[in-house]
């Protein structure tokens, strides 16, 4: 398990911690402020956002060591709490800072969506959807319901499963979209191996949904599968 060193914990560590990055640390954070955040890479970023949880660590092999074992920013900040502690140097205050940066990320792109007309701003719900979703260990169903002008009602997670199974049961779909005097969906569920690629069942289970949906006068718009490769509209696809 990885453990944070700081003063107050670990004073001789501290001591004997030669501060050789400070002066690297000033000039990341003048960077940041003059350049921009794109001018800084991904394991720039995570020291950054690493500073405030390790104040006499040197946080760009810790952010180094994260992407080499997550792949990205985004997987990163959304990887489980486990396997993040896996890592040297990672405990409970760097834990809650990258947890902090995922929730911050999740609340803007879900803001974006409840201020936008849903069907208009598609690359924003592919973009909500990825963030919330795309990075998650267990399967998850979760439903957009929208009202008649394709305006956001609610934003609801149905169920969660398995690595690679979540139950699913459409006249409860239906119930729930009746209670909220939605009138169209859209549907969303992750595939934690990464590839959005529907399955057999999952297009039955969209079927089924569309089937009790469409004569309730509920349109179903889509269902989007998101991973961390990419995403899959079974619209686009022609499934259903």
């Amino acid at each position: 398990m990885g453990s944070e060193s700081t003063d107050p914990d670990n004073p001789k560590a501290a001591r004997e911690e030669a501060p050789h990055y400070h002066g690297h640390r000033e000039r990341l954070r003048t960077r940041f402020y003059d350049a921009g955040p794109e001018a800084l890479s991904d394991y720039e970023l995570l020291e950054l956002a690493l500073f405030a949880a390790l104040p006499r660590r040197d946080t760009k092999p810790i952010a180094k060591l994260l992407l080499k074992k997550f792949g990205s920013f985004a997987e990163v900040v959304h990887a489980p709490e486990n396997l993040l502690r896996e890592i040297d140097g990672i405990g409970d205050a760097s834990i809650t800072q990258l947890k902090l940066l995922a929730a911050a990320a999740d609340r803007i792109a879900k803001g974006e969506i409840k201020r936008s007309v849903a069907l208009s701003s598609w690359n924003d719900v592919i973009g909500y959807c990825r963030s919330s979703m795309a990075f998650a260990d267990k399967e998850q169903f979760r439903i957009l319901f929208l009202d008649k002008r394709n305006q956001l009602i609610a934003d609801e997670v149905q169920q969660t499963g398995t690595v690679d199974h979540t139950p699913v049961y459409p006249r409860e779909v239906i119930k729930r979209a009746l209670e909220l005097s939605a009138t169209a969906l859209i549907l969303i569920h992750n595939h934690p191996s990464g590839d959005p690629s529907p399955s057999q069942a999952d297009i039955q289970m969209t079927k089924a949904i569309v089937g009790i949906a469409s004569p309730l006068g509920i349109s179903v718009h889509d269902h989007i599968i998101v991973g961390k490769n990419g995403h899959a509209s079974m619209k686009g696809l022609k499934l259903m």
